[in-house]
Protein backbone atom coordinates (compact mmCIF):
# COMPACT_ATOMS: atom_id res chain seq x y z
CA UNK A 1 0.00 0.00 0.00
CA UNK A 2 1.06 3.34 -1.03
CA UNK A 3 0.43 4.76 2.53
CA UNK A 4 3.07 2.60 4.11
CA UNK A 5 5.82 2.32 1.51
CA UNK A 6 5.90 5.86 0.82
CA UNK A 7 4.45 7.64 4.25
CA UNK A 8 7.80 10.21 4.03
CA UNK A 9 7.00 11.11 0.15
CA UNK A 10 3.33 11.28 0.52
CA UNK A 11 4.04 13.74 4.40
CA UNK A 12 6.09 15.93 1.80
CA UNK A 13 3.63 16.51 -0.91
CA UNK A 14 0.84 17.03 1.67
CA UNK A 15 3.33 19.43 3.84
CA UNK A 16 3.10 21.80 -0.04
CA UNK A 17 -0.73 22.15 -0.52
CA UNK A 18 -2.92 24.36 1.56
CA UNK A 19 -5.61 21.06 1.84
CA UNK A 20 -5.47 17.30 1.33
CA UNK A 21 -7.73 16.95 -1.20
CA UNK A 22 -4.85 19.49 -3.49
CA UNK A 23 -2.58 17.12 -3.60
CA UNK A 24 -4.70 14.62 -5.44
CA UNK A 25 -2.82 14.91 -8.69
CA UNK A 26 0.65 14.56 -7.53
CA UNK A 27 -0.52 11.06 -5.15
CA UNK A 28 -2.11 9.99 -8.11
CA UNK A 29 0.89 9.83 -9.89
CA UNK A 30 2.83 8.37 -6.87
CA UNK A 31 0.32 5.55 -7.44
CA UNK A 32 0.43 5.03 -10.64
CA UNK A 33 3.71 4.71 -10.58
CA UNK A 34 4.15 2.67 -8.29
CA UNK A 35 1.66 -0.11 -10.06
CA UNK A 36 2.24 1.05 -13.16
CA UNK A 37 -1.34 1.98 -14.17
CA UNK A 38 -4.26 3.68 -11.88
CA UNK A 39 -5.96 0.31 -10.82
CA UNK A 40 -9.08 0.24 -8.96
CA UNK A 41 -7.02 -0.47 -5.96
CA UNK A 42 -4.52 2.19 -6.62
CA UNK A 43 -7.55 4.76 -6.72
CA UNK A 44 -9.03 3.78 -3.52
CA UNK A 45 -5.69 4.16 -1.87
CA UNK A 46 -5.05 7.57 -2.82
CA UNK A 47 -8.92 8.45 -1.86
CA UNK A 48 -7.75 7.00 1.87
CA UNK A 49 -4.66 8.60 1.63
CA UNK A 50 -6.63 11.92 1.02
CA UNK A 51 -10.44 11.34 2.98
CA UNK A 52 -12.08 11.59 -0.20
CA UNK A 53 -14.66 9.89 -2.16
CA UNK A 54 -13.47 7.11 -4.17
CA UNK A 55 -15.16 8.96 -7.00
CA UNK A 56 -13.45 11.84 -7.02
CA UNK A 57 -10.21 9.97 -8.09
CA UNK A 58 -12.23 8.11 -10.70
CA UNK A 59 -13.37 11.74 -12.42
CA UNK A 60 -10.33 13.17 -12.24
CA UNK A 61 -8.27 9.73 -13.76
CA UNK A 62 -11.08 10.15 -16.63
CA UNK A 63 -10.35 13.32 -17.59
CA UNK A 64 -6.39 13.78 -17.73
CA UNK A 65 -4.78 11.63 -20.26
CA UNK A 66 -1.61 11.20 -18.17
CA UNK A 67 -3.33 8.66 -16.00
CA UNK A 68 -3.69 5.48 -17.50
CA UNK A 69 -6.71 2.84 -15.99
CA UNK A 70 -5.59 -0.14 -17.99
CA UNK A 71 -1.63 -1.28 -17.82
CA UNK A 72 1.08 0.46 -19.71
CA UNK A 73 4.32 -0.11 -20.43
CA UNK A 74 7.43 1.42 -18.67
CA UNK A 75 7.84 4.20 -21.56
CA UNK A 76 4.33 5.93 -23.29
CA UNK A 77 5.15 7.37 -26.40
CA UNK A 78 2.32 9.74 -27.37
CA UNK A 79 3.14 11.06 -30.08
CA UNK A 80 0.81 14.31 -31.35
CA UNK A 81 -0.84 13.87 -34.78
CA UNK A 82 -3.13 16.58 -34.80
CA UNK A 83 -3.25 18.40 -38.05
CA UNK A 84 -0.70 20.66 -37.80
CA UNK A 85 2.04 17.95 -36.38
CA UNK A 86 0.18 15.74 -39.41
CA UNK A 87 1.30 18.23 -41.56
CA UNK A 88 4.46 17.80 -40.73
CA UNK A 89 4.79 14.29 -41.20
CA UNK A 90 3.08 13.15 -38.16
CA UNK A 91 1.51 10.27 -39.10
CA UNK A 92 4.31 8.98 -41.70
CA UNK A 93 5.94 9.03 -38.34
CA UNK A 94 3.55 7.02 -36.14
CA UNK A 95 3.03 4.52 -39.10
CA UNK A 96 7.25 4.47 -38.89
CA UNK A 97 7.48 4.05 -35.16
CA UNK A 98 4.32 1.28 -35.70
CA UNK A 99 6.62 -0.80 -37.37
CA UNK A 100 10.14 -0.58 -35.15
CA UNK A 101 8.04 -1.24 -31.75
CA UNK A 102 6.40 -4.14 -33.92
CA UNK A 103 3.21 -3.23 -31.99
CA UNK A 104 -0.18 -1.23 -33.29
CA UNK A 105 -1.35 2.05 -31.86
CA UNK A 106 -2.75 1.84 -27.92
CA UNK A 107 -0.49 -1.94 -27.84
CA UNK A 108 2.13 -2.46 -25.35
CA UNK A 109 5.46 -4.10 -26.51
CA UNK A 110 5.64 -7.76 -25.29
CA UNK A 111 9.06 -7.21 -23.08
CA UNK A 112 6.35 -4.33 -21.43
CA UNK A 113 8.84 -1.61 -21.77
CA UNK A 114 6.73 0.62 -24.59
CA UNK A 115 3.13 1.56 -24.82
CA UNK A 116 2.44 3.20 -28.16
CA UNK A 117 -0.29 6.10 -28.74
CA UNK A 118 -1.46 8.87 -30.41
CA UNK A 119 -2.61 12.16 -28.75
CA UNK A 120 -4.07 15.45 -29.61
CA UNK A 121 -1.52 18.48 -29.83
CA UNK A 122 1.36 18.79 -26.80
CA UNK A 123 1.43 22.29 -28.07
CA UNK A 124 5.00 21.79 -29.93
CA UNK A 125 3.39 21.76 -33.26
CA UNK A 126 6.71 24.04 -34.83
CA UNK A 127 8.93 20.69 -33.90
CA UNK A 128 7.00 17.73 -35.22
CA UNK A 129 6.94 15.30 -35.56
CA UNK A 130 7.03 15.05 -31.74
CA UNK A 131 6.22 12.86 -29.41
CA UNK A 132 6.00 12.85 -24.90
CA UNK A 133 7.50 10.39 -23.47
CA UNK A 134 6.72 10.01 -19.57
CA UNK A 135 6.27 14.05 -19.76
CA UNK A 136 9.89 14.49 -21.68
CA UNK A 137 9.12 15.53 -24.84
CA UNK A 138 11.39 14.48 -28.05
CA UNK A 139 11.02 17.32 -30.71
CA UNK A 140 12.08 17.32 -34.48
CA UNK A 141 12.32 13.46 -34.82
CA UNK A 142 12.86 11.54 -37.62
CA UNK A 143 13.77 7.82 -37.67
CA UNK A 144 17.39 7.91 -37.05
CA UNK A 145 16.52 10.31 -33.82
CA UNK A 146 13.41 7.56 -32.85
CA UNK A 147 15.95 4.93 -32.89
CA UNK A 148 18.75 6.32 -30.80
CA UNK A 149 15.69 7.16 -28.29
CA UNK A 150 14.66 3.80 -28.33
CA UNK A 151 18.32 2.69 -27.43
CA UNK A 152 18.50 5.07 -24.42
CA UNK A 153 15.30 4.12 -22.67
CA UNK A 154 15.93 0.87 -22.77
CA UNK A 155 19.50 1.40 -21.35
CA UNK A 156 17.60 3.83 -18.75
CA UNK A 157 15.28 1.23 -18.04
CA UNK A 158 17.53 -0.73 -16.11
CA UNK A 159 18.04 2.24 -13.84
CA UNK A 160 16.32 2.82 -10.06
CA UNK A 161 13.10 3.93 -10.01
CA UNK A 162 12.01 7.79 -10.46
CA UNK A 163 9.80 8.18 -7.43
CA UNK A 164 12.46 10.78 -6.80
CA UNK A 165 11.26 12.72 -9.26
CA UNK A 166 7.60 12.88 -9.11
CA UNK A 167 7.61 13.62 -5.38
CA UNK A 168 10.46 15.99 -5.93
CA UNK A 169 7.96 17.92 -9.10
CA UNK A 170 5.35 17.85 -5.88
CA UNK A 171 7.59 19.21 -2.93
CA UNK A 172 10.09 21.90 -4.46
CA UNK A 173 10.19 25.29 -3.33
Amino acid sequence: MIAEKYAKEIEGILARFPTKKSAVLPLMHLAQHEYGYLSDEAKREVAEVLDLDPTHILSLAGFYSLYYEEPVGKYVLEICNDLACALRGADEFVEMASKKLEIPVDATTPDGLFTLKTVMCLGACDRAPMLQCNLRFEENLDEDKFDQLLARLRTEAGEPSVVEKITSYAIRE
